[in-house]
C-alpha cells in the first residue's frame, strides 16, 4: 500500500468510529417507540378533559381545597404584579446597579412569601403549589384548568423519572412501571387536582428513587435528587417530607445492618442545597407572620396528626380501603407483587444472617424489593395512627407499589400469569368499569340502586372489558398485560369526562352557578350566602374573584346584593330580611340552591 492510500484508510476508520459512537448514543427504534407510547398515554391520562384544547375543561374546581388554593395563588400573583409595577421592575434585574437589584429583589419577595386568602394571611400550607400556580396563571391566564397544571406537570415529571430510573437500573419493566404508575386511580385523580398532595408525592418519590440509585451505584451525583426534590417536597407540605424519607432510610439501614448508610447519606453539598432552598421561605414567612410557627407546625402538623380537630376522623383500617381503590385496576397484581417482595425481603434477611444455608437464592443481593416494601408500607402504617385521615396522605406509597407490580410482571414474563391472578385482575378491571359507569347515575340521583337500564349497561360494559382483558392476556401472555389493562382506564376517562363532564360540573362545581349569576344579574356585584356547603362558598368566591359575605356571622349587607341559600332553608328569609324587598331569581336545582335578589335597605 502506498503512502497516498494511508490517509484515506485512516479517515475511513475515523468516520466509522464516529458513526459507531453516534449510533451508541442515539435512541434506537425500540427506545423511540417506548417514548412515543409513554408520551401519548401519559398526555391523554393527564390532560384529556382538563385543558380546553384537549377534550375541554369539563369539570370546574370541586371541593373546598381546589378553589381555595387557586384563589390564594391568584391573590399572591396580584400582589406580586402590583409590587413589580410599582417599582417598574422584573424578577431579573435590568442592570447590575444597586437600585435595579434592590427593585428586582422587592419584586421577587412581594406576594411570594405570605399566602393570602381574601386579603389575609393563610398559613396552613407552604408555598410551592401557590408559586407554581402563579407561574401557570401568568403564562396561560387565571382559570380552573391552569390551577390544576401544577399537579399534572408534577405527575408528568414523576412518570418520566420512574421510566428513566427503571430503564437505567431495572431494564425490561421500565415502560410498564411508568404506565402502571400513571394509569392507577389514585395517580389519575390527584394529578387532576388543584391541591398540594401531588406537589409532595411527586418530588418525594423522585428523591427516594435518587437515593436508592446512590445506594446501588455509590455515585454521589444521585444524592442530588434526594436533597433537591426533598427540598421541593418540604416546600409543598412541610416537615412530613423529610420525616418520611429519614424514617424509610433508617428502617432500611437497620434491617440491612448498614448503619454507615446514615452517615454516608449526609452529603454536605446536598445539605447545603436543601437548606438554601427551604430556609429562606420559612424564615421570611415567620418574620412577616410571627404566629406562623405555632399555627403551621403545632396546629397543622402535630395537632392534625394527634387529634381530630379538623373533622377528618376515619377508622384505623381506612387506608387499606384507600389503597385497594387507589391502585385500581392494578390492585391484585400490585398486592401480589408486594407479597412476593416481602417474601424476597425475608429471604434476603435470612441470607444475611445465615449465608451458608440460603446461598444461591435467585434474588440474593438485590435490595430493591426490600427498599420498595419499606417505602410503600411506612406511610400507610404511620398515617393509620393519625387522628386526621385524608386519602392524599398515603399518595407517596402508590409509586413504589406500581413499580413493584411492573418489576413482578417482568420477572415472571417467562412463566406467565398464574390463572387465579389472571382471573382476579380481569375481575378487578370489570368491577372498576361497573362502578364508574354507574357513578354519574349515583351522583346525579343520589341513589344506591340505579335504574335497571343502567345496571344492565354497566354490567354489559364490565363483562366486555373484563373478557377483553382476560382473553388478551391468556392468548398473548404477560407482554400484553399493561397494554390491554390500559383500555378500560382510557375508556372510563372518556366516558366520565367526555360524556358526563358537564353533568358532573353542574352537580359538584360552583362554576355553572357563578356563570348563571353573572348572566341573570350582571349589575349586582355583592353576593352573600347562607347555609350553603363550604365547597360552593369557596367556589363562588374563586369564580367571582371576591369573598362571599355570610349572613352568619357577617350580618345582612345594607346595600343591594344577591343571596345564595339552600332551597330548604328559605324559611329563614323572613328572619334575615324583615322589612326588606327581595325576589327569587332562579332555582339551581342540581344542587338544591336558590338565588334571591335583595334590594337595598330603605333609609
Amino acid at each position: 500500500m502506498n503512502d497516498s492510500q494511508q490517509p484515506a484508510v485512516s479517515g475511513a476508520r475515523n468516520d466509522h468510529a464516529a458513526i459507531l459512537w453516534l449510533r451508541q448514543r442515539l435512541p434506537n427504534q425500540a427506545t423511540v417507540r417506548e417514548f412515543v407510547v409513554l408520551f401519548a398515554v401519559t398526555t391523554f391520562l393527564l390532560l384529556f378533559g382538563l385543558v380546553p384544547v384537549f377534550g375541554g375543561d369539563q369539570l370546574g374546581l370541586v371541593g373546598a381545597d381546589e378553589p381555595r388554593y387557586a384563589q390564594i395563588a391568584r391573590e399572591m400573583l396580584t400582589a406580586h404584579s402590583d409590587a413589580c409595577h410599582a417599582v417598574n421592575a422584573k424578577m431579573v434585574p435590568k442592570s447590575l446597579r444597586i437600585e435595579d437589584i434592590r427593585n428586582s429583589f422587592h419584586c421577587i419577595a412581594a406576594g411570594t412569601v405570605t399566602p393570602i386568602l381574601y386579603g389575609k394571611p393563610w398559613l396552613e400550607k407552604p408555598a410551592l403549589y401557590y408559586w407554581r400556580a402563579m407561574s401557570f396563571f401568568k403564562e396561560f391566564g387565571v382559570s380552573d384548568w391552569t390551577a390544576r397544571l401544577p399537579s399534572s406537570s408534577a405527575t408528568l415529571a414523576l412518570v418520566v423519572l420512574v421510566f428513566l430510573h427503571m430503564r437505567r437500573f431495572r431494564p425490561g419493566g421500565h415502560l410498564d412501571a411508568a404506565l402502571i404508575t400513571v394509569s392507577c386511580v389514585a395517580i389519575v385523580s390527584f394529578a387532576r387536582g388543584a391541591s398540594t398532595d401531588m406537589q409532595l408525592a411527586a418530588p418525594f418519590c423522585i428523591g427516594m428513587l435518587g437515593w436508592y440509585a446512590w445506594y446501588e451505584t455509590g455515585k454521589k451525583f444521585w444524592l442530588f435528587d434526594l436533597y433537591f426534590f426533598g427540598a421541593a417536597a418540604t416546600l409543598a407540605k412541610g416537615p412530613v417530607a423529610p420525616f418520611l424519607a429519614l424514617s424509610i432510610i433508617l428502617l432500611f439501614a437497620g434491617l440491612r445492618r448498614e448503619w454507615s448508610l446514615l452517615r454516608r447519606t449526609i452529603w454536605w453539598p446536598g445539605v447545603t442545597l436543601y437548606l438554601i432552598m427551604v430556609l429562606p421561605w420559612y424564615i421570611a414567612v415567620q418574620k412577616r407572620n410571627p404566629t406562623f410557627y405555632r399555627f403551621f407546625f403545632l396546629e397543622h402538623n402535630l395537632e392534625r396528626f394527634a387529634t381530630n380537630r379538623y373533622q377528618h376522623h376515619q377508622p384505623f383500617w381506612y387506608y387499606v380501603a384507600v389503597l385497594l381503590i387507589g391502585l385500581m385496576p392494578w390492585t391484585v397484581i400490585a398486592i401480589r407483587a408486594l407479597v412476593d417482595s416481602i417474601e424476597v425481603s425475608i429471604a434476603e434477611w435470612k441470607v444475611r444472617h445465615n449465608p451458608s444455608r440460603y446461598l444461591g437464592h435467585t434474588r440474593a443481593g438485590d435490595a430493591f424489593p426490600e427498599f420498595l416494601v419499606l417505602w410503600a408500607l411506612f406511610p400507610i402504617v404511620f398515617f393509620s395512627f393519625s387522628g386526621s385521615k385524608l386519602p392524599g396522605y398515603i399518595l407517596p406509597s402508590i409509586p413504589p407499589l406500581t413499580i413493584l407490580a411492573a418489576d413482578y410482571l417482568n420477572r415472571i414474563r417467562r412463566e406467565g400469569l398464574p390463572q387465579w391472578l389472571l382471573w382476579s385482575h380481569a375481575a378487578i378491571c370489570a368491577i372498576m368499569v361497573f362502578v364508574l359507569v354507574l357513578a354519574p347515575q349515583h351522583l346525579e340521583y343520589e341513589t344506591l340502586v340505579p335504574s335497571i337500564q343502567w345496571l344492565l349497561i354497566a354490567g354489559a360494559a364490565a363483562l366486555f372489558f373484563g373478557a377483553i382483558v382476560f382473553l388478551t392476556i391468556r392468548r398473548w401472555g404477560i407482554a400484553q398485560v399493561c397494554n390491554i389493562s390500559l383500555l378500560p382506564v382510557l375508556a372510563i376517562l372518556v366516558f366520565l369526562l367526555g360524556f358526563y363532564g358537564k353533568e358532573l360540573d353542574l352537580m359538584y362545581s360552583a362554576r355553572p352557578l357563578a356563570r348563571e349569576i353573572q348572566h341573570v344579574a350582571p349589575d349586582v356585584k355583592v353576593v352573600a350566602t347562607d347555609s350553603i356547603r363550604r365547597d360552593m362558598d369557596y367556589g363562588l368566591a374563586f369564580y367571582r374573584n371576591q369573598p362571599m359575605i355570610h349572613y352568619t356571622p357577617d350580618g345582612v349587607p345594607d346595600a343591594e346584593h344577591l343571596l345564595v341559600i339552600q332551597a330548604n332553608n328559605t324559611a329563614d328569609l323572613d328572619h334575615w330580611l324583615a322589612g326588606r324587598v327581595y325576589k327569587p331569581l332562579f332555582l339551581y336545582e342540581s344542587q338544591g340552591i336558590e338565588v334571591y335578589r335583595v334590594y337595598a335597605k330603605p333609609d
